[in-house]
């Protein structure tokens, strides 16, 4: 792995900063998930059938959502008490089928989901990624060795919210997004660009960015990083 840290002088009007790896490919994962509130005995298992299972979009939250035969989510028997807002927790499973080109092979891919809550399992054609038990921060799993390409994957994801909660409201389940990323061997690796402003004087900033490369290929390879900074109107400010 190598470290890239590269100086900057810029100008100050409004200045932004835009990452962008062009090699890379980041799509939206939201669509077209299944989900059943309560246990679900084997639905790791891709040939569980969830076809009876409620068809939904990302983000969701299952708290917020009507209880069976009544107007209201709350539910002064909830196991969360006012920690939870009254809201319904328990266990909730999802599962998402998907496909992966033939002609993708030899890329790399990382499932990253923006938050969970909480304690969440995750499977990927029954084979077991992980736990994460926090339910605020984000993460992410390598899943290209467990890809089918040109065949259906099965993602399932158990979410437990099971307890009393140090906030008012918490929620239940996939809340933000998820993300699909296509990566080639040779890539920067996963939340490796650091920026950092070091000075601001009058007309200029010094700004540091740090980049980590991964070459995941099995010999040495040349490569060019460009780092541009692009200000709000489009203009380039600087180039390295």
């Amino acid at each position: 792995m190598k470290i890239l840290r590269i100086l900057f002088f810029c100008s100050l009007f409004q200045t932004a900063i835009y990452c962008q790896n062009v090699e890379n490919g980041k799509d939206l994962f939201d669509f077209d998930w299944r989900f059943h509130r309560g246990g679900a005995l084997g639905a790791e298992i891709p040939e569980f059938n969830d076809s009876s299972w409620r068809l939904i979009d990302l983000p969701h939250d299952w708290s917020i959502e009507d209880l069976p035969n009544t107007e209201s989510p709350f539910n002064p028997a909830a196991i969360s008490q006012v920690n939870g807002g009254f809201t319904i927790g328990g266990t909730g499973w999802y599962r998402k089928a998907f496909s992966i080109s033939e002609n993708e092979k030899g890329k790399l891919f990382h499932l990253q989901f923006d938050g969970v809550y909480m304690n969440a399992d995750f499977w990927l054609n029954g084979i077991y990624l992980g736990n994460h038990p926090y339910g605020y921060t984000s993460f992410w799993f390598d899943i290209t060795d467990e890809l089918i390409y040109g065949g259906n994957n099965i993602l399932s994801v158990k979410v437990k919210n099971e307890g009393e909660n140090s906030r008012w409201y918490s929620g239940s389940g996939i809340y933000r997004h998820v993300w699909l990323e296509t990566l080639n061997p040779i890539h920067f690796t996963h939340w490796g660009t650091f920026i950092s402003t070091l000075e601001v004087n009058g007309g200029y900033a010094l700004m540091n960015l740090t980049n980590q490369v991964k070459n995941e290929t099995k010999k040495a390879a040349q490569i060019k990083v460009v780092h541009r900074i692009i200000a709000p109107e489009g203009k380039e400010v600087s180039h390295t």
